[in-house]
């Protein structure tokens, strides 16, 4: 009894040890909490209370997550992901005057979040695609509404929203099949736009409603059939202004067109030549004055020109130019009852003027730190007291994809906004200490006179970093006892002795690349934007993989893009634009750790030409048949020519898809072959490395079907079968050593006597051993060689593994499933997934998803001791001491990567996808390290004062010992 109760509280110690310490927090991992790239039309600054003289910076970015940011810091005050999944731009963000409230919209939802805390005030879902948001400052009644603009298949539908309760107020169905654009007011009417015409010649459509009632007024067409094209050459609306305009320019960007709404004729601006862009800023409130300014981009610079609206003749002229400058710069607009400035950000200073007249109100030096350009920008202009005196603060967008707050031509913050939106990131090793294990391998393979003349001269070489050394080697004393971090981080990159620091190369969908110190808490090294894409494009990864050895990263992209990196610098070494190669359906990593790289293969399996690869590979490769089959391929070489034999196929049924596919990790070493039972007898693990897992469900009869299949031969090793199975939501599988895990939503009978049938997120964990009896080597024994080509004598066929499995219920939902890794497989693997309700990263010990756990009886003493089992239970409650991200909001997480340090304990985990988070995982605690709570302090003083007193009292003894011996002889 007593042996079992010091069992069970050392399996609950080793519980708690999986959560994460309060000093560790901020210590071992790192965060990066972003919003994206701020997008131009949903970025601004506003005050979160009507009496309130502090401004915040909201927006909307390009993965559809809106935020509130502190422009004092930038820290995130609140955000929220408003899309389903990393969102590729689009949605809408506005913010009425003098209210505590903002509006968002994205998709078929329109929601509205209290300005000050992010809390959800109404949410209202219609069936359509909302196409534009606008604020109705003037109303009937006191209160401002949110008028929608949806299309809703081909029907232009404009809602007005109640701004408190989010309710219909009411609805206007214009069903002559336009492509809707935008919605704007002014102070008397609604105006929609749309494109009449047909595609690739379309003018502008304007319908103008009643406020009160949503009645049509009058509607009227602007411009000439041909006048735009698409959408996307509609560049501005303005709303809520005294004179709201729309604008579009002419596909050679020789002329602008305006048109006041309301009036029925629009004016033409002609473009000076060699115009590259063009774009519109104006105002967006009632009382400001009508005026706008045209920001006009050229080959060499860009220039800006002030416009004025009469309001009665709805004329518009030009006031004023801003002068021509070299280089690009930004433009934007900030109003102050009726006055409207505009703020110009240049390379070389940051001015502000008015509206009325070209007089700059003031001026600032702005020198960007390595000549990065601001390349959009929202102000907020402040007049001090006395009216002669201005202060501005801008939030820019860089061509570094960083967000950047210029106060008075001064960067107060920078937001690594462009690490947002990864699609891909691999681990690599620093690779200053694999010169010493090439050096090493090099002597190795020597003779013994010529091994010892390179060592010699090795360890001449090594003397010049000798005098670094010595100068911080009293630091590194001082550190050692007083218990500082010694993994390196404060002495710049460089490989520490526990294998903490490394690098992790990030790629992001914009073709952006970052490379992050992990031993730094995850800084910045580098950012190169390598891979040309066009907004609204994602870049797909097919295959990314670090060559230690050689310290490059290989990326290959679906489109025929493909790159190679150096991972401490970032130094492009190849790259290969989007059609530079054929298209790339799946890539297979070749190679050992430290020396991996990528097989390309196109549609029909075969390796991509012109893409350099080592030594085809003489193992049989996976590739993927859409989302219906698996084919294992053999690659040979002849004439120069590459063949391919197909060797299996496993073909799914006709109305059947693949789902997901886990693989074994490329780290997967087995401290043991076997299983320690309770009754001290074995139970022996199946260990085949060659073993995948598929799902495969079938959306008719909800059938989820989960298959082991052997890549050498193609069998179906193990399969199980689970009924109700909703396919609209994410199911995710991991697998590693001898055992697999899969988590989907489904059906789930309660084994209590009823029978009942519940639904609910599950996962299904199942472990495969070589045979049910133990103390078994199945079929095999104990053979040394092993074949899944060549079946065994008995039974005939291949030896098929017995395979225990159990599911239990969770609270909540998980997704991307991944395993710790661990430098010798000794420590325990935990089971990585993502909580994207709570916004948490989970690690699941083994103990709790053990299929091995008893059923409708507790585990005996010996079982508790040996195996660490528990009693099984159908339901699992998320632990919070379970998930290592504590309490840091991670959102939008992709995919988890996880990857050994030098110590056996410890695992090292990345996770990216909207947010980018890193840290250090322990499953069975830190055995073979010295935690900071140790005091060394107190060690080394304790040993300092038993040498002392051993000093003192060594004369006193041996003093002692002689007085004796002449005792003896008196």
């Amino acid at each position: 009894m007593r042996r079992t109760i010091q069992s069970v509280l050392i399996l609950g110690l080793s519980t708690l040890a999986a959560a994460v310490f309060k000093d560790e927090v901020g210590d071992i991992d790192f965060h990066y909490s972003l919003v994206g790239l701020p997008q131009t039309e949903t970025t601004f600054f506003h005050r979160p209370r009507k009496d309130d003289k502090a401004s915040l910076l909201y927006t909307l970015g390009d993965v559809g997550v809106v935020g509130a940011v502190n422009p004092s810091n930038g820290n995130i005050i609140w955000r929220q992901q408003i899309s389903n999944g990393i969102a590729n731009g689009g949605g809408h963000l506005r913010a009425p005057e003098g209210e505590n409230w903002v509006a968002s919209a994205y998709g078929s939802k329109v929601q509205a979040w209290n300005a000050l805390t992010g809390r959800n005030i109404w949410e209202m879902e219609f069936s359509g695609k909302v196409k534009d948001v606008e604020i109705m400052e003037l109303t009937e009644s006191s209160r401002k509404d949110v008028l929608v603009l949806f299309e809703e298949d081909g029907v232009t539908v404009l809602r007005r929203l109640h701004g408190a309760l989010g309710t219909v107020v009411w609805e206007f169905r214009e069903t002559s099949k336009d492509a809707p654009v935008q919605v704007s007011t002014n102070i008397a009417n609604i105006y929609v736009l749309s494109l009449h015409g047909s595609p690739g010649s379309y003018n502008i459509k304007v319908t103008s409603l009643d406020t009160a009632t949503g009645n049509r007024v009058d509607h009227w067409s602007v411009g000439n059939k041909g006048d735009i094209h698409g959408v996307e050459d509609v560049m501005f609306v303005g709303a809520n202004s005294a004179a709201p305009i729309v604008a579009w320019a002419s596909r050679g960007l020789a002329k602008l067109s305006i048109n006041v709404l309301g009036t029925k004729t629009k004016q033409d601006i002609t473009l000076p030549d060699g115009t590259v862009s063009v774009r519109v800023h104006a105002p967006h409130l009632t009382q400001s004055l009508p005026h706008f300014l045209v920001h006009i981009g050229t080959s060499t610079g860009h220039k800006g020109e002030v416009y004025h609206t009469d309001l009665k003749s709805g004329q518009v002229s030009k006031a004023y130019e801003l002068p021509h400058l070299l280089g690009s710069g930004t433009f934007s607009t900030s109003s102050e009852a009726a006055n409207v400035y505009f703020t110009r950000i240049t390379q070389d200073e940051v001015t502000v003027v008015s509206s009325e007249s070209h007089g700059v109100l003031a001026r600032w030096p702005h020198k960007p730190k390595g000549g990065v350009q601001a390349m959009q920008a929202v102000s907020e202009v402040i007049k001090k007291a006395g009216g002669k005196e201005y202060a501005v603060r801008s939030a820019a967008l860089t061509s570094e994809d960083d967000w950047i707050l210029i106060r008075n031509g001064q960067v107060d913050w920078t937001r690594n906004e462009g690490l947002s939106g990864a699609v891909a990131a691999v681990w690599a090793e620093i690779p200053e200490a694999e010169k010493l294990a090439q050096a090493l391998a090099e002597e190795a393979h020597a003779n013994p006179l010529a091994a010892y003349i390179h060592r010699v001269n090795r360890h001449i070489t090594d003397l010049q970093y000798l005098p670094a050394y010595l100068a911080r080697l009293p630091q590194r004393i001082i550190d050692g006892i007083f218990g500082a971090d010694l993994s390196g981080s404060n002495h710049g990159l460089h490989r520490d002795v526990f294998g903490f620091n490394k690098i992790v190369v990030l790629a992001t969908r914009r073709g952006r690349f970052y490379g992050l110190d992990t031993g730094r808490h995850g800084k910045v090294l580098w950012s190169k934007a390598v891979f040309q894409s066009q907004p609204g494009q994602t870049l797909a990864i097919k295959g990314i993989a670090a060559k230690d050895d050689e310290g490059i990263v290989t990326i290959v992209g679906s489109n025929g893009e493909r790159a190679v990196i150096r991972t401490i610098t970032g130094e492009v070494v190849e790259v290969h634009q989007a059609g530079s190669f054929t298209k790339i359906a799946s890539t297979a990593v070749i190679g050992d750790e430290s020396s991996k790289w990528l097989l390309a293969l196109d549609a029909n399996g075969l390796p991509v030409p012109n893409i350099p690869i080592g030594a085809l590979p003489e193992d049989t490769v996976v590739i993927r048949d859409s989302n219906h089959g698996l084919k294992g391929v053999k690659f040979a070489s002849q004439g120069g020519k590459v063949s391919r034999s197909d060797v299996w196929q496993l073909q799914v049924a006709k109305g059947h898809k693949i789902v997901d596919i886990a693989t074994q990790p490329t780290h997967n070493p087995i401290a043991s072959i076997g299983r320690v039972l309770g009754d001290r007898k074995v139970a022996y693990k199946y260990l085949n490395p060659n073993t995948l897992v598929v799902a495969i469900i079938q959306d008719s009869t909800s059938t989820l079907s989960i298959q082991l299949v052997d890549t050498i031969s193609g069998q179906v090793l193990a399969s199980q079968s689970y009924n109700g199975v909703d396919a609209t939501k994410s199911l995710s599988c991991a697998m590693a050593e001898n055992w697999y895990a899969c988590t989907f939503f489904g059906d789930y009978t309660v084994n209590d006597g009823t029978n009942r049938t519940i639904k609910g997120y599950q996962i299904v964990t199942s472990d495969l051993f070589e045979s049910p009896e133990s103390n078994d080597r199945g079929p095999l024994g104990d053979a040394d060689k092993f074949s899944s080509l060549d079946p065994v004598d008995t039974p005939s066929g291949v030896p098929l593994p017995w395979v225990t499995s159990q599911a239990i219920v969770l609270s909540q939902k998980l997704q991307s499933l991944t395993t710790t890794q661990t430098l010798q497989g000794i420590t325990s693997r935990q089971l990585l997934a993502y909580l994207p309700e709570s916004h948490g990263i989970l690690a699941l010990s083994r103990h709790i998803i053990d299929p091995r756990r008893p059923v409708d009886r507790e585990p005996t003493a010996a079982e508790v001791e040996a195996e660490s089992l528990i009693k099984y239970m159908p339901q699992f409650e998320i632990d919070g001491r379970g998930i290592i991200s504590h309490e840091l909001d991670v959102i939008g997480v992709k995919q988890i990567i996880a990857t050994p340090a030098v110590i056996e304990s410890t695992s090292l985990l990345f996770a990216y996808g909207v947010d980018v988070f890193g840290t250090r995982s322990t499953p069975s605690g830190l055995f073979d390290i010295l935690g900071k709570g140790f005091n060394k302090v107190t060690l080394i003083g304790t040993v300092l004062a038993l040498f002392v007193g051993v000093l003192f009292l060594a004369p006193m003894v041996r003093r002692k010992q002689i007085d004796r011996r002449w005792e003896a002889f008196l």
